[in-house]
């Protein structure tokens, strides 16, 4: 017979919390971007 299966929360099935640390990597990156971009067009211009 089959076992009954086991219903885990989100938390529980990834083993731990998951802090936004893609969210604010991502951010810092596109604002870094923004940045280059703004200096290679003041040089360049």
């Amino acid at each position: 017979m089959a076992e009954p299966s086991e219903h885990l929360t989100t938390t529980e099935a990834r083993a731990g919390a998951t802090p936004h640390v893609t969210r604010v990597v991502l951010g810092v990156g596109l604002l870094l971007v923004i940045a280059i971009f703004a200096v290679i067009l003041l040089v360049a211009g």
